[in-house]
């Protein structure tokens, strides 16, 4: 079974966010390596739309069953974004792949999660 989720964030809505709260706001959201990649307010919106659109995928919403710490976004060696998940969610949600693309246009991020599961 293959599940899609998109999620779209201002780019300014997450400018405001870290102007605010700084780093403390990152840390609720994105871990250590994570924070080391999104260095502009662009790679943060991107970041959040997909942690947002993985949780979707998987028909669960952030909160209870999915925490954004267990959703892990990264970068290949040619720059593409990768997504992965805790080994504990990945069995508990029977992901066999995951795929992500994150896109920026108009002030705005965008992000596309398709999700393979077993059953």
């Amino acid at each position: 079974m293959v599940c899609v989720g998109v999620d779209i964030v201002s780019i300014k809505r997450m400018e405001s966010l870290c102007a605010k709260f700084g780093e403390r706001a990152l840390k609720r959201f994105l871990n250590e390596s994570e924070i080391v990649l999104a260095k502009t307010p662009q790679s943060v919106a991107g970041f959040w739309a997909a942690k947002e659109a993985c949780a979707k995928a998987l028909k669960c919403g952030i909160g209870k069953e999915l925490r954004f710490h267990d959703i892990l976004v990264s970068k290949s060696s040619k720059g593409a974004p990768v997504l992965n998940l805790t080994k504990e969610k990945l069995d508990y949600f029977n992901v066999e792949s995951l795929s992500l693309s994150i896109a920026h246009d108009g002030g705005f991020a965008i992000a596309v999660v398709g999700i393979s599961l077993e059953y």
